[in-house]
């Protein structure tokens, strides 16, 4: 089952064990639970602290349980064989009930361990879901923290009825007790805030109390990391206030145009744009949505940025990198059926729909790429593109038009999702050069059409495009005076990871040099702030 060198690094892995733990295996006679089995057997042959038992009574099979050996109520469950990208998953659980502590800040794990009551969570995900495993490591995480949280984690592709029984047409999906609790990407943080309700509140009275900053960066994706790191470096007092840390990155499969790094992966990317960050002297405030940008008062003064939880932050310049996210058709039932056929993430979500018909919705290189993953997965792929012929990559046409269950339609234009009540069941696209209507009877639509800037909250605060893109000049300066910007967010063109970083670099020397150019802080301090401080 696991290579020689994977088994090494394992064994590696293991011996930071502190207390044996027990790996009890629910199967049957299927080839999956021989190849479950065959996995255990070589976790256990490489920690004399791992042992493995066959009389699991699981319902779900195949499914083990890793057991704490002295303290049975610490556990979490598989449903699967957690390979692919839950393999490390699978390596943390381990770790974790073995005692081995998180990397977890100290007063999340005290805030994880104080949660009471009965948490019995159910997470569904897919071996190809790139967003999947944050999920189920949170998960796991404060499973090993507090035995009142019971987890299992459940290839949806493996348990097809089930899915099919509990309409998962979504990954990660989360059951909270049997109810849905969440679907899409979670950090474990974002898990504890739903969980706990007074967290936002004590949240927003530490930010109050932050004095003001240099800079303060909006937005954690390749942009504002490099805008944050570019100002650390520079000894002046730095915060980020980001949505998520990593920003759409997140959501990117295969990054191959990454100068230097032949392949990586949009997590793994992000992951190390956070711990860059971190590694210099940066206030990054996680989960922080803004909602309104209110210049300074006078010339040097302290710009104020206002959040969704109430408290804000002053700054002398900020740097806005809010990033794009996914585009919307704007149809009916677009909305309706959200996760319930109407996907953005056919890596994540195309297992799902194995031998089913989906349609991919754009004809750039994005929607042809989706199409032929698809295709290798469902019954057949419908594109259907807006323009009278696909803008995809040469290459990637050819190799789409060499696939047998691909139907290309262009010049159409979707009109509308139809579902039952419960899922998606067709839709409906208009012929452009005819204007005839056409139904596609179908399960799912991959929505592959673009981005849109996260600027909606800037609306009166700094000028925007027709677009709703930030306006940048050469230095990355906005309309507002000490007001910066970079990356996807701005109208800079080509939306590309290696430009944002460079985008957010030089909107982050251009802010240092304004800085350095205005009176010193007592100076530019606002009269409210002096009269506050008398």
């Amino acid at each position: 089952m696991l290579d020689a060198s994977l088994k090494a690094q394992l064994k590696a892995y293991l011996e930071n064990l502190r207390q044996p733990i027990e790996l009890v295996a629910s199967l049957d006679d299927s080839p999956k639970s021989a190849e479950l089995m065959q996995l255990l057997e070589d976790i256990a042959g490489q920690s004399e602290k791992v042992s493995v038992r066959r009389d699991g009574d699981d319902a779900r099979k195949p499914s083990f349980a890793i057991v704490r050996a002295t303290d049975p109520a610490v556990s979490v469950r598989f449903a699967g064989v957690p390979l692919g990208h839950e393999f490390t998953s699978l390596v943390l659980a381990l770790l974790h009930v073995g005692g081995h502590p998180p990397k977890v800040d100290a007063d999340v794990i005290e805030q994880v361990k104080a949660l009471d009551g009965d948490f019995t969570f159910e997470v569904y995900f897919s071996l190809s879901c790139q967003n999947c495993p944050d999920v189920v490591q949170a998960l796991n995480t404060m499973s090993a923290l507090n035995p009142k949280i019971r987890v299992t984690s459940i290839d949806g592709a493996l348990f097809q009825a089930e899915v099919e029984q509990r309409q998962i047409m979504a990954v990660p999906t989360v059951l909270l007790n049997g109810q849905e609790f969440a679907q899409g990407r979670m950090t474990l943080e974002q898990v504890l805030a739903k969980l706990d309700t007074g967290a936002q509140a004590r949240e927003a009275e530490k930010i109050r109390a932050k004095d003001a900053f240099d800079v303060l960066v909006v937005g954690g994706g390749p942009a504002g990391a490099a805008a944050a790191i570019y100002a650390a470096r520079k000894g002046i007092r730095t915060g980020v206030a980001a949505e998520r840390f990593g920003g759409q990155v997140l959501d990117t499969m295969a990054i191959e145009n990454f100068i230097s790094v032949s392949h990586t992966e949009g997590p793994k990317l992000a992951s190390g744009l956070e711990q860059h960050v971190k590694d210099y002297d940066v206030d990054v405030m996680n989960l922080q949505v803004a909602t309104k940008l209110v210049p300074a008062a006078q010339p040097g003064g302290l710009i104020t940025v206002e959040l969704a939880n109430g408290a804000s932050l002053k700054s002398r310049t900020v740097i806005l990198a809010t990033g794009a996210r996914w585009r919307q058709m704007g149809v009916p039932g677009e909305d309706e059926y959200r996760n319930k056929g109407v996907a953005y993430c056919p890596h994540c979500d195309g297992p799902l729909f194995k031998g089913k018909r989906v349609a991919v919705i754009g004809g750039g290189n994005s929607g042809v790429e989706a199409a032929i993953d698809l295709a290798g997965i469902v019954a057949h792929v419908t594109l259907i593109e807006f323009d009278g012929q696909l803008r995809a990559d040469a290459v990637l046409q050819r190799k789409l038009h060499s696939l047998p269950n691909v139907t290309v339609v262009t010049s159409a234009l979707t009109t509308e999702v139809h579902g039952d009540g419960q899922k998606v069941v067709g839709l409906t696209y208009k012929d452009r050069t005819t204007d005839a209507l056409h139904r596609v009877e179908l399960e799912g639509v991959f929505v592959q059409i673009g981005l849109v800037p996260n600027t909606e909250w800037l609306k009166g605060s700094v000028a925007l495009s027709p677009r709703g893109e930030i306006e940048t000049d050469a230095r990355g300066a906005t309309s507002v005076p000490g007001v910066f910007a970079g990356g996807d967010a701005t109208t800079t063109p080509y939306k590309q990871i290696v430009i944002a970083m460079g985008e957010g670099s030089k909107a982050s020397l251009s802010a240092f040099d304004y800085l350095i150019r205005q009176p010193a802080p007592d100076a530019a301090r606002e009269p409210a702030d002096i009269g506050e401080a008398a």
